[in-house]
């Protein structure tokens, strides 16, 4: 069967990713893959009740970590997962990098506490990939060693690959100053997004082959023709 997969965009509020991901879809579609477009917070309707939460109520930092991560976890288990099952390609507007991003560099929420989430709720064993599935979570060379089940981290989903859109916090904030009228992050000021983008390279530090990065400042026809190269490119590198 064809092996799913799972892609995510990413950027600051006003970088214009959204409006790509519709191209990619078309591209995946001409390519004979069934497309699941969905985003976070949301994609199902427990976790789209709690983005409006996330969105426009007033809370607690953890809070409001907590409940980006819930609505993380019902969206893996009800639509990400069983597509990625079924063969299927997952467009997803943010994913976990965008938790680092907002919670972790806007907000200066605790690093390490959100990596602990993300280890909780993005387990593949506690999704279902577990040794009874077929799958083990541990490397081969570990299995039959106690020490080395109790020392290694089960693997967690992440995104097949990650295009961000990067882009200059000003200009940002130029382009959100003629937008709809602006939820809660959408308002913060420029250097709440500067401390967003700076996550966010140090999320594609961290894991580097996973981010494809475009940059966002230029023309949008330009920009998708770098998307459109970047994911041609990506998709063709692929395993069938």
């Amino acid at each position: 069967m064809t092996r799913g997969l799972f892609i995510t965009f990413e950027g600051i509020d006003g970088a214009g990713k959204s409006t790509h991901i519709a191209r990619v879809a078309d591209l995946c579609r001409a390519r004979g893959r069934v497309v699941v477009l969905t985003r976070e917070p949301g994609g199902t309707p427990l976790s789209e009740k709690l983005r409006d939460m996330v969105l426009h109520e007033p809370m607690d930092a953890l809070t409001e970590a907590l409940l980006m991560f819930a609505a993380r976890r019902e969206h893996l288990v009800q639509v990400i997962e069983p597509a990625l099952a079924r063969g299927e390609v997952v467009l997803c507007d943010r994913f976990t990098d965008a938790t680092f991003a907002y919670q972790g560099g806007g907000r200066g929420f605790d690093w390490q506490t959100l990596g602990q989430l993300e280890r909780m709720v993005q387990n593949l064993v506690s999704l279902g990939h577990g040794s009874g599935h077929g799958f083990s979570p541990y490397p081969c060379d570990a299995v039959g060693s106690d020490l080395a089940l109790a020392t290694q981290e089960p693997p967690l989903r992440q995104p097949d690959l990650t295009v961000w859109f990067d882009l200059d916090p000003t200009i940002s904030a130029q382009r959100l100053a003629t937008a709809r009228v602006p939820d809660k992050f959408e308002s913060q000021p420029v250097a709440f997004f500067a401390a967003v983008r700076a996550a966010y390279a140090r999320r594609q530090a961290q894991t580097p082959g996973r981010f494809a990065r475009i940059d966002a400042a230029q023309s949008m026809s330009v920009v998708g023709e770098d998307v459109v190269r970047v994911l041609t490119d990506w998709l063709q590198a692929q395993p069938a």
